[in-house]
């Protein structure tokens, strides 16, 4: 990732970012017999690089994760084979049951997995055996929690797991996430401890079906404000904390102009999830 010690407010494009127009050679992005997951990563690598032109941005300064929740280790694979090199999962079963089928680029360091999903504290030490990152830390009880875990372990200095703080910007109740008013207190205290890294921050945005895309931006742009006050304090362990991981298959163009490092992404490339 580009060096953003120093991030700068995104500049508002003229018009608001918009879908590029479907191209008729290109098969659609969702829905059943809508072409491979090569070919789906394909549309929503160019709805990323377009979206970052439109910001003005370096397309490269946008990370794409491949959230992986209800797919089979199979599908798990044909996108690593697509080049595919960080994916999401948001249950903690579903994580223990993959890690088989990527321990190798795991081990050969060539993927990172990154847990996405509400973590209990029962459970740390079945994400703690696979993922390289967490990105929903929503309290300080938690995170002391998993320090003193990957203290215990050995999994400090250059092996220290990698976390963000996962922040509700939009207040709903169904929403994990720390509320901002407390965000930046907790990213520093967080950032204090041993065995953790902090690289950022996560949010979940307002639902386009039931907000204007303006409210969805206001919420992007609230986190972009939260983790540039925690590089502005200078408290120790902030200075790595410039990541933003915030836009989704429905939203990530909203989110890369809001100044996204990280969009997560899962139906647009495998499809709708089975109903559970």
């Amino acid at each position: 990732m580009p060096d953003q010690s120093q991030p700068s407010v995104p500049q508002r494009p003229a018009t608001k970012p918009q879908r590029p127009a479907p191209d008729p050679s290109e098969p659609p992005a969702t829905g059943p017999g809508s072409g491979s997951v090569a070919a789906r990563l394909a549309v929503v690598r160019a709805r990323i690089a377009a979206a970052a032109d439109a910001a003005g941005r370096d397309p490269g300064a946008v990370r794409l994760l491949v959230a992986t929740k209800t797919q089979t280790p199979q599908a798990v694979l044909e996108a690593l084979a697509a080049g595919v090199d960080l994916i999401g999962e948001n249950r903690v079963q579903e994580l223990v049951a993959k890690a088989p089928a990527v321990a190798d680029r795991l081990a050969a360091g060539t993927l990172e997995v990154h847990m996405i999903g509400h973590l209990q504290r029962n459970k740390i030490n079945q994400v703690l055996a696979t993922a390289t990152g967490l990105e929903t830390l929503d309290s300080l009880d938690l995170a002391r929690s998993i320090s003193d875990r990957c203290v215990r372990d050995g999994r400090t200095g250059d092996r220290a797991l990698e976390v963000m703080v996962q922040v509700n910007v939009t207040g709903e109740a169904s929403k994990s996430g720390v509320g901002p008013d407390d965000a930046v207190e907790l990213a520093t205290a967080v950032a204090a401890l041993p065995g953790l890294r902090l690289t950022g921050f996560m949010t979940i945005g307002a639902h386009l079906d039931s907000s204007a895309e303006d409210a969805v931006r206001a919420g992007f742009a609230r986190l972009r404000g939260i983790r540039d006050a925690v590089l502005a304090s200078g408290a120790p362990g902030t200075a790595t904390a410039t990541e933003l991981s915030m836009g989704m298959s429905g939203d990530l163009e909203l989110a890369i102009a809001e100044g996204a490092t990280i969009v997560r992404v899962g139906t647009a490339i495998f499809g709708p999830r089975p109903a559970p």
